[in-house]
């Protein structure tokens, strides 16, 4: 189905969520003709808020929103969904649409696998309503779907469109890109020339990905890493929990400004733990670019003075190599709570692959090196 036919049959005039490579011709669509940050459309930090975005629309305007989001963000949004959609409680009307990721026979990341299982389940114990569109959904069935719909979101409840793989199509390219010099896998690079034998806690999407095959191109084992696979927005408070029972070794967080501002309170609780042996990185490209490269809201940010608000010992931002193996050099050096910002280019046509590594073997030989040693 076009996304045009799609939009349109909703009649929507708000959107708001977090971007999903399922979702890219929605996304695409949305950015095309609202732009972000404004009246009509806002990329949320994550699920939950972005529900609660919507449900101020509601309240102001008395009209139904759009929250859309991967699977994975059911999570995020159940709280509100719960406490303050329901219709036990303000009973505020919503149209979720939901990629599925990790649909049960269908080949993907280990990390989906469950996620789609219970996909629907959730949907159902949340009581919202769903309908699946697959490639063969006609404009006809949508239009179908959302007259039944339309009934139930007039009585204050929720209801769901679940978004096969490749099921929503858009004719029209949208190009994301940023000014930035350094790219990501040679700033990863350098983060291990630093950090040699070092403890290693990476965030989902790429950056786990090409921290995988570097270590690959240098034959050196992957048990002193952790690629959080799952979990977007919770690789600092990984490496916060490792960094807090082993004072004795240097844990670098290797972070992504999509997942920092997921889950951005955790700096709160690192400034105030003060893990003199923790180094947080966010190698900040102001983009979702795992999943189609939509912007995030870092780029209006000044997150090293975020970071100083929060406690940090030492912060700093670089945007050249040079720069970098400097910074890198000192904070190797130190024993203080550290933040490094590394700006990076926006790489969306990166090819890199998928670790032959299940996330079962990598968690057993990281504790393994981090027992051993």
């Amino acid at each position: 189905m076009k996304v045009e036919d799609f939009v349109n049959i909703i009649g929507a005039d708000f959107f708001t969520g977090v971007p999903d490579s399922l979702l890219k011709s929605l996304n695409n669509y949305l950015m095309k003709s609202y732009g972000n940050n404004n009246a009509h459309h806002v990329i949320a930090a994550n699920e939950g808020t972005a529900t609660s975005l919507a449900a101020g629309y509601h309240l102001a305007t008395k009209k139904i929103p759009v929250v859309y989001m991967q699977n994975s963000g059911e999570g995020n949004a159940v709280n509100p969904i719960c406490s303050l959609l329901s219709d036990k409680v303000y009973g505020i009307p919503i149209i979720f649409v939901i990629g599925w990721r990790g649909e049960p026979n269908i080949k993907d990341e280990p990390q989906h696998a469950f996620q789609g299982m219970i996909t629907l389940k959730l949907l159902e114990t949340l009581e919202i309503k769903y309908f699946v569109i697959d490639k063969e959904t006609s404009v006809e069935g949508m239009k179908n779907a959302f007259q039944e719909f339309k009934k139930i979101l007039s009585g204050g409840k929720q209801v769901a469109f679940v978004v096969q793989k490749d099921s929503l199509t858009c004719d029209e390219k949208v190009f994301y890109s940023n000014d930035y010099k350094i790219i990501r896998e040679e700033a990863i690079k350098h983060i291990l020339k630093f950090s040699e034998n070092d403890v290693i806690v990476s965030t989902t999407g790429k950056i786990s990905r090409e921290l995988y095959f570097a270590r690959e191109t240098d034959n050196f084992s992957h048990d002193h890493d952790f690629m959080t696979v799952g979990s977007m927005g919770h690789a600092s408070s990984i490496a916060m929990g490792i960094a807090i029972q082993k004072p004795s070794r240097k844990i670098w967080c290797i972070d992504g400004d999509g997942a920092l501002l997921m889950h951005l309170g955790a700096m709160t609780s690192i400034g105030a733990i003060q893990p003199k042996n923790l180094v947080h990185i966010v190698l900040n490209n102001s983009a979702h670019e795992s999943v189609g490269g939509l912007p995030t809201a870092t780029d209006s940010v000044n997150l090293p003075l975020l970071a100083k608000a929060c406690n940090y010992s030492y912060v700093a931002s670089v945007d050249t190599l040079e720069k970098l193996d400097f910074e890198l050099c000192y904070i190797q050096s130190q024993d203080e709570l550290s933040f490094l910002e590394i700006k990076v280019a926006l790489n969306i046509n990166s090819k890199v692959g998928r670790p032959y590594t299940t996330p079962q073997e990598n968690k057993i030989a990281f504790m393994k090196f981090l027992s051993d040693n």
